[in-house]
């Protein structure tokens, strides 16, 4: 690879000769790991310690993550024009910096309204600006190898998710809740704004690469070997019915998953689960996850996205109506395997159905435009802990996701894959 072809890709990253994408995915998954403290896993944790000391209720809680996440959907019809147009590396350093910021708020936090604040800011900023900054620059990097390259991004958020309940817990033993979010604090700090600062950049093309690792000036590389992919503006997009198909699917998934994912640790607890057993399933669920996504990610490369998103639906289902039995750790360590994978498949199948359904070149614009429809998405867990505030049960919410899980199934069946050259 001929230096001429990386002008402006830092010179200390160390594997030369390596396609520098690889750096994106590496400074992607250390930006994902950290991301966490604004997901469901990590708060499940936390929810039983806070209920203890400040007296909240669960659907107080999970109101939260409404916040955040209606935030998040928000911002990101703004986040995902700012990556298209500026790149990724100033939307992830400084959603990072936030992060930080408002892990410190929530370990002064006395109010709920305090709660809300700081919390919202911290999940709205991973979604608006770690995930879609992450998730844009990983697609562009990459094209034949996406699938993979998405996964092992990817593998770092459910990574976090495994691991780090199990640290906040021993953390938790040895302090208090209050100083496990100072410590997530910094690192936030040293793992989603230090590499996405040194390591993130915007499209390849740029530096005189292709996707892939292709080199514009290497002779024995012809341009018109590259796979074809076409892509469509937003106003293009919008015209189709793949399109509208997609962001209803999208808006279902994070209403199952996020409810499901807060709401997990507390309802074994709830069935008589101990809290040790508890916590392990939510690190089990995110281990099977990650495990999974890798070979997910090589599969989708070779079987339509779409296949993989009726796949990942029909594992929700199953999972959801296995939540209704669980009431045993055998049972809620399956109940893990099979949430694990659906959600492992989620993470890949999410970003490539924009992506490989309408290409690279308005990814982060379009990604943005579908975000603000899935702020009703995040009424989900708030439903869920309103559901067992009212009942003393989670079995209702459950059964709820399940039909949802069947619209999703629809959804995706529908959604045919457009191509230009049959409109033209």
């Amino acid at each position: 690879m001929k230096q001429s072809a990386n002008q402006g890709i830092p010179k200390f990253w160390p594997l030369k000769r390596l396609h520098y994408g690889w750096a994106i995915v590496f400074a992607s998954f250390l930006s994902t790991f950290a991301e966490v403290p604004g997901f469901g896993p990590v708060l499940g944790v936390f929810i039983k310690p806070i209920q203890d000391e400040l007296g909240w209720s669960r659907a107080a809680i999970s109101m939260g993550f409404l916040i955040g996440s209606v935030a998040g959907a928000l911002a990101s019809s703004i986040t995902g024009r700012l990556v298209d147009r500026f790149g990724p590396r100033a939307v992830v350093s400084i959603a990072g910096i936030v992060i930080a910021l408002s892990l410190v708020g929530l370990s002064l936090m006395q109010e709920i309204w305090q709660y809300w604040a700081f919390f919202g800011l911290a999940r709205g900023s991973a979604i608006a600006g770690v995930e879609i900054g992450t998730s844009v620059a990983v697609a562009q990097w990459f094209i034949r190898q996406r699938g993979r390259a998405l996964a092992i991004k990817a593998v770092g958020q459910r990574s976090g998710q495994a691991i780090l309940p199990i640290a906040i817990f021993v953390v938790m033993a040895w302090s208090d809740w209050r100083h496990a979010y100072l410590a997530l604090s910094v690192f936030a700090i040293l793992s989603i704004t230090l590499p996405a600062y040194v390591l993130l950049r915007s499209k390849p093309e740029k530096y005189g690469l292709y996707p892939d690792g292709l080199d514009i000036n290497d002779p024995d590389n012809n341009p018109k070997s590259i796979q074809h992919e076409e892509s469509w503006t937003l106003n293009e997009a919008k015209k189709t019915k793949a399109f509208w198909l997609i962001t209803f699917f999208l808006m279902c998934t994070p209403f199952v998953q996020g409810a499901t994912n807060l709401h997990m640790v507390a309802n074994f607890q709830d069935k008589g689960l101990p809290d040790i057993q508890a916590v392990s399933i939510a690190s089990i669920f995110a281990a099977t996850s990650a495990l999974s996504i890798i070979p997910i990610g090589f599969a989708l490369e070779k079987i339509h996205v779409r296949t993989g998103a009726i796949v990942q639906a029909i594992l929700v289902l199953l999972s959801m109506l296995l939540m209704l039995f669980a009431d045993n750790y055998p049972l809620a360590i399956l109940w893990a395997l099979i949430f694990g994978v659906g959600a492992g498949m989620r993470n890949v199948v999410e970003v490539l159905l924009i992506a490989n359904y309408f290409g690279r070149e308005s990814l982060g614009t379009i990604k943005g435009f579908t975000a603000p429809f899935r702020a009703i998405s995040p009424v989900g867990p708030v439903l869920a802990g309103f559901i067992r505030d009212q009942t003393g049960s989670y079995d209702i919410a459950f059964m709820l996701f399940a039909v949802v899980a069947i619209i999703m199934i629809i959804l995706m069946i529908g959604a045919k894959q457009p191509s230009k050259r049959e409109k033209g």
